[in-house]
């Protein structure tokens, strides 16, 4: 594959912001009619709601639910003025505890629940009510519902794409109140899509809604990365090619990620003339000056490809190019000359980075501590462990896995069940899901099925 040369004009460097999913309790539709015990009321489960609502005594309940059946059969859209001239209609005082109410009432339908918060602030004023209908102000209560509504919203439509159901997490997003469509938010959902490998669908949509989200750099980044995840390069290509042509200017974050998703799908050869095109458009432009990242990803690609030597050369560049190399640089070095170098080689390495001041961390030890043991060197495996500790950097999940690893392939089941069973005992390293596979292979692979017990403890 050709890699076209792009004249290309660039902004300053602005990573993705991808929105983090927020995690709320869910919060039970309120069902009972009667009016509610005399107070204190029991204190709430933990999970039963993610406020508890403390509501007057005079609240009706039978409003209550009036209003919400409401707020359902209003057609569904932005129309909070006409909700709220129907709201208006209401004879009884609207306070603003009745607002809180409401909002509860209509937790699990979070796109009427926020539009019934935005049709409160068009509600009419009275005469004598500064705030509008009653005495309604939206209260700091009410806001901070609605603020929680429109998280949950929006880690619905995350976790719907990621169980599976992207069409119901588009469906959702498409029908939510165009208060919560921004350009931040539209990158969430094509994020979300294109990491649970729907990549497809989520191109499809940033095409057909490009006119109301204007892509920025970090649009074009996330739709890159998805390709690339996917090993279709020329798709990442084509995308820098429109990113240039509408304007939007690549960023180094747009490079490394192209950079990355070459070598990943093997076109090493592709991959370097890529980086070596950054390097000379870099002469009159710095957003195409390759960072630590861009030469990290090359010194892993030239190391799995088996060129070690050029991937020790790049290293030794990148001080004379004024990209100083960090912990991840030597990591990538050190992995890749345990893979396709000897683990002694490798040692010299680490050496070397202790020596120049860098602080190995438990990446560092874990690809060590690999290394060895796949050269059947479990002795000295066992010493970094050792090591690993005095250096205060504790032994985490990966180690014990990697240890549990080498005992089970050495025919050595019940150290390697010891090892399982201390992992609980020191707390802070429980096991994951690596570990039960460990397990569950060597128990397999020897034929061992009387120690399942083992994990019933967990």
């Amino acid at each position: 594959m050709q890699i076209d040369h792009l004249s290309l004009s660039h902004s300053e460097l602005i990573s993705p912001l991808i929105l983090a999913p927020y995690v709320f309790d869910e919060m039970p539709l309120p069902v009972d009619k009667t009016p509610p015990p005399p107070p204190p009321p029991p204190p709430p489960s933990p999970s039963s709601s993610p406020k508890t609502l403390t509501l007057d005594a005079a609240i009706d309940l039978d409003l209550t639910s009036r209003i919400a059946e409401l707020v359902l059969r209003h057609p569904h859209g932005d129309n909070a003025r006409s909700l709220a001239l129907a709201l208006s209609n209401l004879s009884a005082p609207f306070p603003a505890s009745l607002a809180d109410a409401v909002l509860k009432r209509l937790w699990d339908h979070a796109p009427c629940a926020l539009l019934f918060f935005r049709s409160l602030l068009h509600l009419p004023r009275r005469h004598g009510h500064r705030h509008g209908h009653g005495d309604l102000a939206p209260s700091a209560s009410t806001f901070d519902l609605a603020l929680d509504l429109a998280a949950r919203l929006r880690d619905r439509r995350r976790r719907l794409v990621l169980s599976g159901k992207p069409d119901r997490a588009v469906r959702l997003f498409l029908s939510s109140p165009s208060s919560l469509h921004t350009p931040r938010t539209f990158n969430s959902l094509l994020d979300a899509l294109s990491k649970s490998r729907r990549v497809h669908k989520a191109t499809s949509l940033f095409k057909t809604l490009k006119h109301r989200f204007p892509p920025d750099a970090a649009t074009y980044n996330i739709l890159a990365e998805g390709w690339c995840r996917l090993k279709r390069t020329s798709q990442a290509l084509d995308l820098l090619r429109d990113m240039v042509a509408s304007g939007v200017a690549p960023t180094k974050t747009t490079y490394n990620i192209l950079l990355h998703g070459l070598f990943r799908a093997g076109q090493t050869r592709q991959a370097l003339d890529f980086f070596a095109q950054m390097k000379r458009r870099s002469k009159t432009d710095p957003v195409c000056a390759p960072d630590v990242v861009s030469y990290t990803t090359v010194l892993h690609g030239l190391g799995l490809s088996g060129e070690l030597r050029r991937a020790r050369e790049l290293l030794d560049e990148m001080p004379q190019r004024g990209v100083l190399p960090n912990v991840a640089a030597y990591n990538a070095l050190i992995q890749v000359i345990c893979k396709k170098g000897t683990v002694d080689d490798a040692l010299a390495v680490f050496d070397e980075m202790l020596s120049r001041g860098y602080t190995p961390n438990s990446t560092t030890y874990n690809v060590i501590i690999r290394g060895l043991c796949h050269a059947a060197e479990f002795d000295r495996a066992l010493g970094f462990v050792d090591r690993m500790q005095r250096d205060g950097c504790g032994p985490n999940v990966q180690t014990h896995n990697i240890i549990m690893r080498c005992y089970f392939e050495e025919g050595e089941i019940e150290k390697g069940l010891e090892m399982f069973d201390k992992m609980g005992v020191r707390g802070a390293c429980l096991p994951n899901l690596d570990t039960y596979n460990v397990i569950i292979s060597a128990m397999f692979v020897r034929k061992r099925g009387r120690t399942w017990w083992w994990l019933g403890k967990w």
